[in-house]
């Protein structure tokens, strides 16, 4: 997952907050990622990526701000990396307000 990050926030800064690996892009909060027992996470995703994205994460848990990755399964790197380029634009879209 960090690759899959990395592929598409080269600039990205890696580091840790909340005791996880997070991804800062201009001193702001870009993606966070974690592993546990049986699933990787992917988070903060938006109520607007999880609705953009639905089709394509149907057969993935999902709750508010974060989405599942089973380890039993290979890790979708397509959809990650586009998960991370629809947090980059909203990210853009804020900063412009």
């Amino acid at each position: 997952m960090r690759a899959a990050i990395r592929a598409v926030a080269p600039r990205a800064i890696e580091g840790k907050g909340y005791g996880i690996i997070g991804y800062k892009l201009d001193g702001r909060p870009l993606v966070y990622c974690a592993g546990f027992k049986r699933h990787t996470s992917l988070f903060p995703m938006t109520a607007a990526i999880r609705r953009a994205f639905a089709a394509e994460l149907e057969g993935f848990k999902t709750a508010t701000g974060t989405i599942q990755f089973p380890l039993d399964k290979p890790l979708p790197t397509g959809l990650v990396k586009r998960l991370v380029k629809a947090r980059l634009a909203e990210m853009r879209a804020r900063g412009k307000k």
